[in-house]
């Protein structure tokens, strides 16, 4: 208000609140060469006094989706590079890679979809990175900062061999979201799938990145290439798999009525029992060698009694 207060002595609170501007703010942001920053400063103006001031730092988030379509999109790169020094050259260096979506969020994991041929004399080793870039312009200036802040390893791959990565992840762990609509500065990320090669320069494909605030709803890409996949690995099954399945084999064709005759005595000996707990058990293994099962029925050949009969549970 813009009336003058009399306090007497003693704690005074007025409580006060603002409506931030309709206009989109940039997401507050420290960094190397410069910060964006909000402060809700309280002035206290006393006449032939010094005025008085406090004020505390306000958090304001900018808010991005990524399951907007542009941020939905696969990005997908590929490079490769001769290896050598003139005309001793051993071979060349491929790589691709691709990502399902070109928007995450923080501690989201980015599957990585690569292929790796080493065809030349050396001993490669893939990995993969998060690189946050620093962008500021002021006075007609630009000063960048550049740093890593994920990173994963994959194994070494042999001369002249291959190598696969099936959705790879690697985390994305909490940094500030993406700044891409400020004038002075800019914050900007990108995955970069590279290959160390021994004695020569690094083969690298790198993609961009947008770190949004608002995750992805509903099934993305991710899910439904998982379930295309799965469906593409269980079609064998529903070729081999009969739709009514069949009884179990009559074990007694296998083995002949001679066969069995010369192993199995017609009429065993009763076998003490006490006798039975004194010998080893593999003494009567040979005894059931050739003994079949009995048929396969889904009538029980010996049914018992009806007062017999308890009810049992089962558990699936």
């Amino acid at each position: 208000g813009e009336e003058d207060l009399i306090l007497l002595d003693g704690r005074h609170e007025f409580p006060f609140s603002f409506q931030l501007p309709q206009e989109p703010l940039v997401t507050s942001f420290t960094g190397k060469y410069g910060s964006i920053q909000y402060y809700v400063k309280a002035v206290l103006e006393r006449p032939a006094v010094p005025d008085q001031s406090v004020q505390t730092e306000l958090q304001v988030i900018s808010h991005i989706d990524v399951s907007s379509p542009a941020l939905l999109t696969p990005v997908l790169r590929s490079q490769e590079k001769m290896v050598g020094c003139w005309f001793f050259t051993s071979g060349p260096v491929s790589l691709s890679a691709k990502i399902e979506r070109k928007g995450y969020c923080n501690g989201e994991a980015i599957p990585i979809y690569a292929e790796i041929e080493n065809c030349s004399s050396r001993l490669i080793v893939p990995k993969a990175a998060i690189f946050q870039t620093q962008t500021y312009l002021a006075s007609g200036k630009t000063k960048t900062f550049r740093q890593m802040v994920a990173n994963v390893r994959g194994n070494h791959i042999a001369s002249g061999s291959t190598d696969t990565w099936n959705g790879k992840t690697l985390k994305i762990p909490p940094v500030s979201p993406s700044i891409l609509d400020c004038c002075i500065i800019r914050v900007e990320y990108s995955l970069a799938v590279y290959i160390h090669i021994p004695g020569a320069k690094k083969l690298m494909i790198e993609m961009p990145l947008v770190i949004g605030t608002i995750p992805c709803i509903g099934f993305s890409s991710r899910n439904s290439s998982i379930t295309s996949q799965f469906s593409m690995d269980m079609s064998w099954l529903a070729l081999t798999m009969p739709e009514h399945p069949e009884a179990p084999p009559n074990y007694a064709d296998v083995v002949s009525e001679e066969e069995f005759s010369r192993h199995v005595p017609a009429y065993p000996p009763p076998i003490d029992c006490e006798e039975q707990l004194c010998c080893p058990v593999f003494a009567y293994i040979q005894e059931f060698r050739f003994q079949p099962p009995p048929l396969y029925s889904e009538i029980d050949p010996h049914p018992t009694d009806v007062e017999e009969v308890q009810p049992v549970s089962f558990m699936l």
